[in-house]
């Protein structure tokens, strides 16, 4: 399973999960930091989960 996060222009932003992921009910949480530890800003963002075939993108908005 991976779970990415990406900017509006689809830069990717922050791998949030790259692993093996037992099936269930499974719990997600991000700091608001990128893959180098920055803070990032308030505003739009993309997720997009990745398992298998299956592949799920969405949009969510960071407020802080």
């Amino acid at each position: 399973v991976t779970l990415k996060i990406y900017n509006m222009l689809g830069q990717e932003i922050k791998t949030l999960v790259n692993e093996q992921i037992n099936a269930g009910v499974n719990t997600v949480t991000w700091n608001g930091q990128d893959n180098f530890g920055h803070k990032v800003s308030s505003g739009a963002y993309i997720y997009q989960i990745v398992s298998g075939n299956f592949v799920q993108t969405r949009k969510m908005i960071l407020l802080k």
